[in-house]
């Protein structure tokens, strides 16, 4: 199921699985973050995945940079890119929370991989499911 957010649409893959497409042009902004933050608590239950499909060229504000992927309940993020600038991007973001212990996995949309990033999500997703029932 497809959603229109101020800034891009979330569209529902799976019941824990969310691709982002962010308009061409905008930068992300702190409270776009936290429209995302919005959304998820009123559509997704438990452990998910983001896909972010970076189809359009767009930047991110400092504030969201930081603040980017600090979801509750997020558990990974697949994302997909279209240009060697958005490469450039993603890689940026993905060194800055190296520390945070992010799971990540960057695909190119160039060599078709979009499906692979999909199919990795819910790869890692199973994981941390089995880890928690484990655990319980």
């Amino acid at each position: 199921m497809k959603h229109r957010l101020s800034f891009g649409y979330f569209t529902l893959l799976t019941e824990n699985i969310v691709e982002v497409i962010i308009d061409e042009g905008i930068e992300l902004s702190l409270e776009m973050i936290e429209e995302c933050d919005v959304f998820f608590k009123a559509h997704i239950f438990g452990n998910f995945g983001m896909l972010i499909n970076r189809v359009n060229e767009y930047s991110y504000s400092d504030e969201a940079r930081l603040c980017l992927g600090f979801y509750e309940d997020l558990k990974a993020i697949a994302f997909v890119y279209y240009s060697d600038n958005s490469q450039v991007i993603v890689e940026e973001i993905n060194l800055l929370q190296v520390y945070e212990q992010w799971n990540s996995c960057i695909f190119s949309g160039l060599e078709l991989e979009r499906q692979q990033a999909f199919q990795w999500l819910q790869g890692e997703l199973l994981m941390t499911n089995d880890q928690a029932s484990n655990i319980g």
